[in-house]
Parts: structure tokens; sequence; C-alpha cells
């Protein structure tokens, strides 16, 4: 009697696991669809944030339910005139100034402003004692309404928003970027191992206003 138990449990559980591993397929499918996804870092651009060949976890939904923050780590499909790519390019930027912000650069102490008050950015690329200046030019923009401005963490080989601003000939619509190209924050650093962290936002951006006050 056990034997035949044991028997028609196998018989069981092999003509199950055809439907298990498709269901596990297909919650793998939609998570990586509409919830998180994996992405590399493929240039300089964010060192030594991130760092050439890190991979790191985006939350796909987040923006869903609420508007990007400064400071966030955000993953984006590049306009055609940032990528030369029409098919679309992903391009990982920290958030700098959100819809209606102030930005300008730079105060008597080379430190970017946003809505009037001094962003001081430890996360600047630094090497040999030596660290980024914020921006390699003085500028001053208002962030369009539904726009973002973005930046490298390492100025100095990072195409962002500022560099698009320069080549467009002070465009602040083709500096930025539009909300709704947002793929998701990037919010962990989780290859390789040994650099494994959260991608938190720094506390430096608390004591920033909001837009208009």
């Amino acid at each position: 009697m056990i034997d035949e138990q044991t028997d028609k449990s196998r018989n069981s559980f092999w003509k199950e696991l055809p439907i298990l591993l498709g269901v596990a397929i297909l919650v793998a499918v939609l998570v990586r669809a509409f919830v998180l996804q994996t992405f590399f870092i493929p240039s300089p651009s964010m060192e030594n944030t991130l760092q050439i060949d890190d991979r790191v976890l985006v939350n796909k939904l987040v923006y869903d339910f609420r508007s990007p923050k400064r400071g966030e780590v955000v993953v984006f499909k590049a306009p055609t005139s940032w990528s030369g790519n029409p098919d679309g390019e992903d391009f990982i930027k920290r958030v700098i100034g959100i819809g209606g912000d102030h930005v300008v650069c730079c105060d008597e102490q080379g430190r970017i402003t946003i809505n009037g008050v001094a962003l001081d950015e430890p996360y600047l690329y630094s090497v040999g004692g030596e660290r980024d200046q914020p921006a390699d030019q003085d500028f001053d923009i208002t962030v369009p309404r539904g726009r973002l401005w973005v930046m490298g963490d390492h100025r100095s080989a990072s195409g962002d928003s500022l560099q698009h601003w320069q080549q467009s000939g002070e465009d602040v619509h083709e500096a930025t970027i539009p909300e709704d190209r947002l793929v998701g924050r990037a919010f962990t650093i989780f290859w390789p191992l040994d650099r494994a962290r959260w991608l938190s936002v720094p506390e430096q951006y608390g004591p920033i206003p909001r837009p208009g006050t």
C-alpha cells in the first residue's frame, strides 16, 4: 500500500512539474516586464557611485505611484538627440532638478544651487584626491514642468543635461528629459557582491525647498 502511494505521488509530481515550471517562467517574465529589471553599467558616467559592469536592480513601478525625487538614480529611454539611436537607448543618471526647480551653477563655493539652496555633492567622481567640479560652465535654468534635469556623478565623462544644454544652444527642453521616458529607479547594486549596496538619496537633498517657495 505504501509503495503504491509513493508511486502515485511520484507520477503526480512529474505530471505537475511542467505546469510549475511554466508558472515560474510566467511569473519571472511578468516581474521583469512590469516590476523589476536588471541593468548593467556600460560607461564611466556614474563613477564612482557606479562602476563599469556593475549590475543594478531597477524598480519599474515606483513612478506609476509618485513623481521622481531629486537625488534618485534613474534609468530612462534617452531621446534620439541624446543617443543617436531612433530605437531608444537606456541611460542612467542622477536627478538633480525636477519640474519647476531653478537650478544655477555656481555659487561662490563652486556649488550648484537649487531654488536658492546650495547643494553639496559628496558622490562626485574623484581620483587621486582630485574631484570633479559640479559643472564645467555656468548655467541658469528653470526645469520645465513634467521634465527632469539629470547629471552623471562623473561630470567630466557624462553625456547629461548640461552637455545637451550646451550642444543645443542652451535649449532647456533639449537638455531635460520627460518624466514619461523613465524606465524606473535604480535602488541597489547587486553585483559584484563586494560592491552590493543600496542607492539611497543623499541627505544633502533634504534641505532643498519645493519649487516656487
